[in-house]
């Protein structure tokens, strides 16, 4: 899986003005496969899109705007990811575990990109852009009617929606972060999701 859709590839002739943009972020999330954003700079990012170094600053004012919108893609994709496997799943149950296991999997498989959709430099949690907002509702609402069905089945009745979607949130992404830093095996988040939502 790729950590976020690319743009159609570049022509022979090179990149031209009318996706330049898309150019430019393609490239910047070929770094960030191998490199932190923290080093990602736009004259190296220019250099692999083949264009002048001054070309970002047409399309992104700095390097945090460019940062911030491959943030947006990150989300994106992770968003896309969960979605992909609730659809997947038969039952509320399992459609949690699968939301869960779909979020603690694209952190292990794109841990800079991951880390890059929550990093408040770039994706400012209070004052998001208005398309990392969006993405962020749809998240939320995801989540959040997924645990409206489970709070009615058996076992899990009664219980508060808002604080079990946090306790839900906090320890799936508490455990993303433990198996990006290699304090947990990426094969433990299944059984792990499984013991949490039975």
């Amino acid at each position: 899986m790729l950590l976020m859709s690319r743009s159609s590839p570049r022509s022979a002739g090179g990149y031209h003005h009318g996706n330049l943009q898309a150019a430019l972020e393609d490239a910047a999330l070929d770094l960030l496969e191998t490199t932190s954003a923290a080093k990602i700079s736009l004259r190296e990012v220019a250099r692999r899109a083949g264009v002048s170094h001054n070309a970002p600053y047409h399309h992104f004012g700095d390097r945090a705007a460019l940062l911030g919108a491959l943030g947006v893609r990150g989300m994106a994709a992770l968003l896309a990811a969960q979605e992909e496997a609730v659809a997947a799943a038969d039952g509320t149950v399992a459609q949690v575990r699968a939301l869960g296991l779909a979020y603690v999997q694209y952190a292990a498989t794109h841990p800079q990109g991951f880390a890059l959709v929550f990093d408040p430099d770039y994706c400012a949690a209070d004052d998001p852009s208005t398309e990392m907002a969006a993405l962020i509702a749809r998240n939320e609402q995801l989540l959040g009617g997924l645990v409206t069905q489970l709070v009615a089945e058996p076992g899990y009745e009664g219980r508060d929606p808002m604080a079990l979607s946090a306790a839900l949130w906090s320890t799936v992404h508490g455990m993303a972060q433990l198996i990006m830093l290699g304090h947990l095996p990426a094969e433990a988040a299944e059984p792990a999701i499984h013991a949490l939502v039975q």
